[in-house]
């Protein structure tokens, strides 16, 4: 499928007013050329399945031929079907010197890619795991950029009862059933890095920036701060974090939104309010945004693994030291 634009013959005014579109009537994917009739199946196709139940009474035949020939199934067998268009280029390495990633969906696929990468190398290495006292997670969502309001969303319950199942079982298996406040005090040791992607400084629109929050590509994370709560970074987590960092020899970086621009935001929020735990916001700095092709630096692919692996293997040391400290 693809949704061509509108020729600029078409449409002179796209240049001094942008691209307007229409959502509903303009972005319909364009899948075939044919004669309505011949994308007909036969009549005795048409026929519903034993079940009572068919796809194609939704859906055009043309698609259901091509998705069961994919499926290596009959048409009928296709009961219903949930689809969403995406670019399809594969991702490339490009700059002077071979230092940036163009691809679709690097938000956020370029941090849920590292942090994974990140717990499955921490927990491989030998003797890793012998002094550990707390438990090693990713937890990946869906809908974030459509507000996480959904069953499977950031929004949803399924972190807390995964927090809370887990705190229950070690506790049963530690011969403590019964502990009282075991969840709540689980959640108060515990630590959520909300990472996501972050705004690079754009060579041709500097403005943009504050002066002092200037982050740039290939070099290394951004912690992010926003005072109206955006982001759900603090000062004793933005500590704990760098400090991390200082002890790795790793870099980071800053950012904070203009106070005349808008801020988006993140699961970070919404999970430290709605566990009450200690969250920072952190990002890959890229550009393009939400474009249908981003742009990151390849650098801070490992800044950044390097940087998760080293939360994973020493938060329990520097998060006591800093209850003995404190």
């Amino acid at each position: 499928m693809r949704i061509p634009t509108l020729a600029i013959h078409f449409d002179r005014t796209v240049v001094q007013d942008g691209f307007k579109y229409n959502t509903e009537s303009h972005l319909a994917p364009v899948l075939a050329t044919a004669i309505k009739s011949e994308l007909k199946l036969s009549s005795e196709k048409e026929e519903k399945n034993k079940s009572g139940i068919s796809a194609k009474e939704y859906h055009h035949s043309l698609l259901l031929e091509i998705l069961a020939d994919e499926l290596k199934c009959d048409i009928d067998e296709i009961v219903d079907l949930e689809m969403s268009v995406c670019d399809t280029q594969p991702s490339a390495i490009g700059g002077a010197r071979d230092e940036f990633i163009f691809s679709g969906r690097l938000d956020n696929l370029a941090s849920s890619f590292c942090a994974l990468r990140a717990l499955i190398d921490s927990c491989s290495e030998e003797n890793s795991l012998e002094d550990e006292k707390s438990v090693r997670m990713v937890a990946l969502f869906d809908n974030e950029e459509v507000g996480s309001n959904s069953a499977q969303g950031a929004g949803s319950p399924t972190l807390f009862h995964a927090m809370k199942r887990i705190a229950r079982l070690l506790a049963r298996s530690g011969g403590n059933a019964e502990a009282e406040g075991i969840v709540e005090r689980a959640i108060q040791r515990s630590f959520l890095v909300s990472a996501d992607m972050g705004h690079a400084l754009h060579p041709n629109y500097p403005d943009k920036h504050a002066e002092n929050h200037q982050p740039k590509l290939n070099e290394g994370l951004i912690i992010k701060h926003n005072v109206n709560q955006r982001y759900a970074t603090t000062v004793v987590t933005s500590f704990l974090f760098r400090e991390i960092a200082r002890l790795n020899n790793i870099p980071f970086q800053y950012f904070a939104v203009r106070n005349d621009m808008g801020c988006g935001s993140t699961i970070g929020p919404i999970l430290s309010s709605g566990i009450g735990i200690r969250t920072v916001d952190v990002g890959l700095p890229q550009l393009s945004m939400h474009s249908v092709r981003e742009m990151m630096g390849t650098a801070d692919v490992d800044i950044s693994y390097d940087h998760f692996k080293a939360f994973f293997k020493t938060f329990n040391s520097i998060d006591e030291k800093l209850k003995v400290d404190g």
